[in-house]
Order: C-alpha cells, then structure tokens, then sequence
C-alpha cells in the first residue's frame, strides 16, 4: 500500500503552523503588564470639525488624553512635538487616538483649534482637539483624571498645567507601567524623551491586547 507522502507533509506544515500558532493566539489576547489605575472619567465634548466627542467614541482604541491651550507659551509646544513624534509612529492605525482637551476654551473655539490643528500638522482622523465650558473641563482634569490645571494670572498665558499624557486602554481604562519600586505611575511625563519612549512602547502592548 503506497503512503502519500503529500498528504503526510502537508499534515506536518499545518500540525507544526498550529504549535506555533496557538501561543501567538493566545498572547493576542493576554492582558500585557500594564496596571489598570483607575477608569476614564466620562466627558462630552466638541472638536475642531464642531463635532461632540464622547469618551464612548474612544472605545476599541488606545488614546492618549492631554491638556493644553492653543496659546501656551511655556510647555505646550513641547508637549505639541512629542504627540506629533506619536501621531508619526501610529499615523493609520484606526485603533490608536488622541483626545487634546484645552483649558482655554474662551478663546480656543473649534474654528481656533481647527486652525491650531493645520499649523501643527495633526492628520490623524482619530486625533480630535477638544473644547467646552471652563469649569466643566476644569473639574475635568481636577477631578476626573486628577491632572492639576487652572488660571493664574500670575504665569505667562494666564494658564497652568501638568505635562503629563494619560494613557487609556479599549476598555477605557487608564492604564500605565510600574516605578523601579513597583509602584503605578499612573501618567507619562510629556515634556521628557524618556516619557515618550515610555508611552510609545507601552502604546503598542496595548495594542496588542
């Protein structure tokens, strides 16, 4: 009785592909290391094409939330830079985001961000630049996601802010990586090289989930 050989092989290929495959699977779908430290809080806002965006719209993506105004003239144009250098690294994925809430919002209306938008450079159709009442997005950042953010007549702009990106995972869950001592730090710095290759790294495990 002849054996086929072809068969045989082709058994193998496949039986050798599914060992190789099933751990790839199952790793798809594992939660990575990044703790969860705490939920987004929820938010409704308008952005520069005078659409309102919810935190419901973020769902099934990873983004990035930060505050600034369109008129800093201390560490916006900085943190402005590194979002760019995340937007370059991720630009096309439908699963990557960017929420820029500003703390101005008297002055950045839609039609200022939208502006503030083009001259920036912001492309990526997830990246939406967002605007409301002062006092809801201050209570916001305070509360909310515990950013410190409000007026001070006192400093350049009359604003003040964190530098800090929160990271925000499918679920909505803000998600960040531990401390040399174990601790969650639960915000990346977006001022430091070393913060934006944290959150560029730590963007892709999310991904991956």
């Amino acid at each position: 009785m002849k054996k086929n050989y072809s068969y045989i092989g082709i058994s193998l290929v496949v039986l050798l592909f599914g060992i190789w495959a099933v751990p790839e699977i199952v790793k798809r779908f594992q939660k990575s290391d990044l703790v969860e430290a705490g939920h987004v809080p929820a938010f409704s806002l308008t952005d520069q094409n005078n659409k309102t965006i919810t935190d419901k719209d973020y769902l099934g993506k990873v983004y990035i939330v930060e505050f600034f105004f369109s008129t800093c003239p201390t560490i916006c144009p900085k943190m402005n830079q590194n979002m760019l250098l995340l937007q370059k690294e991720f630009y096309g994925n439908p699963e990557f985001g960017i929420a820029s809430i500003t703390i101005n919002p008297a002055y950045d209306t839609p039609q200022v961000l939208k502006a503030h938008a083009g001259q920036l450079g912001v492309k990526h159709y997830n990246w939406h630049m967002l605007t409301g009442e002062q006092d809801y997005i201050l209570k916001l950042a305070r509360e909310g996601f515990t950013m410190y953010a409000g007026k001070n007549k006192e400093v350049a702009g009359g604003f003040e802010h964190s530098g800090l990106f929160a990271l925000i995972d499918k679920e909505g869950n803000i998600r960040c990586r531990k401390d040399p001592y174990g601790n969650p730090i639960k915000y990346y710095d977006g001022l430091e090289d070393s913060g934006v290759k944290a959150i560029k790294e730590d963007i892709k495990k999310l991904l991956d989930e």
